[in-house]
């Protein structure tokens, strides 16, 4: 018997580039569209091969994403345990909306020329299989500073922290070395923004904007940005995503953002992070930072392993009667993993945080019921 490949991660934990392009697509009906799709997904690594060979200095990678109705309709059971489509959130201000996607495209590299090419490419090998829901170009800013012009992503985790903040490991075996994805776009005040002092904006955001220095607990607002993202679990220990961030722009329209994409082993980090902020630690404490800053999409999609998204362009590997190549993906019977959808997480400085996270099935929770 041939010896079974380990499943290798997608390229979710790479450098901050200093651009990307953000493609989230909605598959269109019918078989063809399906098979399409499919042999896309088996084809990715050649793809990204093919464009990343003309210049390899330019670093490009990406990323595939797959939304909870795109799974059921290509591959059904087994699914991914955590996949589910993105929850609205509403609190007494501020709305975090839920907007379609069956795929997501992260593409990035050192220029925008590459990232270009690479979802040209991907374009015309998917053709009339998809539609485009939204594509934003994201750019590095200087400093890797956010529109708003603090530093972004400096509580990212790194090295191995990284991978087992971002990587599916043996609680869902079955998709080992996959990942979850949050994206969201922000659209961002810049006039109001910009007729706020500064040490007002600090404020809002719980560090320093110069020096990007956190400030001491006991002055920092508990309805800062920074605040209301530390995630800890039951015993005490902090919970990690890893964001890949950038800001966009159109100054001819005047249109400014941030766009969210947020990497996770448990998509229900990601999620309490945006209940903190969006509904509020306590409920009504929000995030102060949405003042400034409005959510216009919000979707979640499973990312799969490299190999095993190689393997779905037969269809489901682990599906009754599949008969996966050999070598390409575990075929080890596992026990189908039973998701309770409440994530273990404590309490911040004696604040007590929602402990069940939105689920498929479940109403968005309400601040405002």
């Amino acid at each position: 018997m041939a010896p079974v490949e380990a499943p290798a991660a997608q390229a979710v934990n790479v450098p901050l580039p200093m651009a990307a392009h953000f493609i989230v697509l909605n598959i269109t009906p019918g078989d063809e569209a399906e098979d399409t799709v499919k042999a896309f997904f088996g084809n990715t690594a050649a793809l990204i091969r093919s464009v990343e060979r003309r210049i390899p200095e330019e670093q490009l990678s990406m990323v595939v994403g797959i939304g909870s109705p795109a799974w059921d309709r290509l591959f059904g059971a087994p699914r991914p345990a955590g996949l589910h489509e993105f929850q609205p959130l509403r609190g007494d201000k501020h709305f975090a909306p839920s907007t379609p996607g069956d795929l997501l495209l992260h593409i990035r590299a050192k220029s925008e020329r590459m990232c270009f090419e690479m979802a040209m490419q991907c374009m015309n090998a998917l053709g009339d299989a998809v539609v485009a829901v939204d594509e934003v170009h994201g750019f590095r800013y200087f400093e890797a500073r956010a529109m708003i012009g603090f530093v972004d992503g400096v509580e990212n985790p790194d090295g191995q922290d990284a991978l087992a903040s971002t990587l599916v490991g043996d609680e869902d075996p079955r998709f080992k070395e996959g990942s979850y994805v949050i994206v969201q776009k922000y659209l961002h005040d810049m006039k109001a923004w910009n007729a706020t002092a500064t040490d007002e904006q600090e404020r809002v955001i719980g560090r320093s904007k110069q020096g990007n220095i956190e400030m001491a607990e006991d002055v920092k607002p508990t309805n800062s940005h920074s605040s209301l993202n530390v995630i800890e679990d039951v015993e005490g220990n902090q919970l990690s995503i890893v964001r890949a961030n950038l800001p966009f722009a159109n100054a001819a329209r005047n249109e400014y953002g941030t766009y969210f994409i947020g990497y996770a082993r448990d998509p229900a980090i990601t999620e309490q992070m945006l209940i903190n902020m969006f509904i509020g630690r306590p409920p009504g404490n929000y995030d102060r930072l949405l003042d400034f800053s409005t959510a216009v999409t919000g979707t979640l999609f499973f990312v799969p392993s490299a190999t095993l998204l190689a393997a779905l362009g037969d269809g489901n590997p682990f599906a009754p009667g599949a008969a996966p190549a050999s070598g390409s993906v575990p075929t080890a019977p596992v026990a189908a993993p039973v998701s309770s959808g409440t994530l273990p997480i404590g309490s911040l400085k004696g604040q007590p945080q929602w402990s069940q996270a939105p689920s498929a099935g479940g109403p968005a929770p309400d601040a405002s019921n």
